[in-house]
């Protein structure tokens, strides 16, 4: 199922990436130089725009779907807990060197310097 829901999300977002790249540019893009004002007629949605807000909803809804079936799949464990990559606890030394000295090997007083 997931496969399936994850082959149709890449088809519909290559499908959102071409249509939005065939779009004629409008220009002016977030309202700054293009002039005209509050009054300016906009045309009514074409079918590319249709198409690009139907790509757009099914790209949501099928995001939704895929995040939905991998928390349904999750285990609850971490991506490193069967990684080769970390040695397992147990086969870890006690003193490795690279830590500092616990606070119980202090000194309990500086050593006394004779002048």
């Amino acid at each position: 199922m997931e496969n399936i829901v994850l082959t149709i999300h890449l088809i519909i977002a290559l499908c959102l990436i071409g249509i939005v790249l065939i779009q004629r540019s409008e220009g002016g893009g977030l309202g700054i130089g293009g002039g005209g004002g509050a009054t300016t007629g906009r045309p009514g949605i074409s079918a590319l725009g249709k198409l690009t807000w139907l790509f757009g909803i099914g790209f949501v809804i099928t995001s939704i779907t895929l995040t939905v079936i991998a928390a349904q799949n999750a285990t609850g464990g971490s991506v490193l807990d069967g990684s080769a990559l970390l040695p397992p606890a147990a086969d870890a030394p006690a003193d490795s060197g690279l830590l500092p000295p616990a606070t119980t090997d202090a000194p309990l007083a500086p050593p006394r310097v004779d002048n």
